[in-house]
C-alpha cells in the first residue's frame, strides 16, 4: 500500500478513486505520565512520555486507515492528513484519512 501527502503517485495513474478512508484513535492519559509531565512542566523540555503516546496513537490511526483501504481493494492513499482534538479533559482523538485510489503504471 502506498501513502502519500500529495493528490499523485509518481509513476502511477489515478485508474479509479474509491474514496475518502479515515483511521481515528481516542488515547488517554495515564497517571503515571500526568504526574511526571507536571513536574516536566516546572523545569520545561520534551514531555517524551507524551510524545510517545501520540506517536502510538498516530501508527494505529494510519493502520485503520489503511486496513479501510485494502478493504476496497486500494493499492494507495494519496493527500494524507492527520488531525488531532481534545474529546474530554485528560484523552485526545487521532485521526488519520485520505482518497483511497487504484492506481495503473504509466507507460
Amino acid at each position: 500500500m502506498k501513502l502519500v501527502n500529495i493528490d499523485y503517485v509518481p509513476g502511477y495513474e489515478i485508474k479509479e478513486a474509491l474514496g475518502i478512508v479515515k483511521g481515528q484513535i481516542v488515547q488517554s492519559k495515564n497517571i503515571g505520565r500526568d504526574f511526571m509531565a507536571g513536574m516536566k512542566t516546572i523545569v520545561g523540555g520534551e514531555i517524551a512520555g507524551y510524545t510517545e503516546m501520540i506517536a502510538t496513537a498516530r501508527q494505529m490511526a494510519t493502520k485503520r486507515m489503511v486496513d479501510e483501504a485494502e478493504s476496497l481493494g486500494a493499492d494507495a492513499v494519496i493527500n494524507i492528513r492527520y488531525g488531532s482534538s481534545s474529546v474530554m479533559n485528560g484523552a485526545a482523538e487521532i485521526i488519520a484519512y485520505g482518497t483511497a485510489v487504484k492506481l495503473k503504471k504509466q507507460d
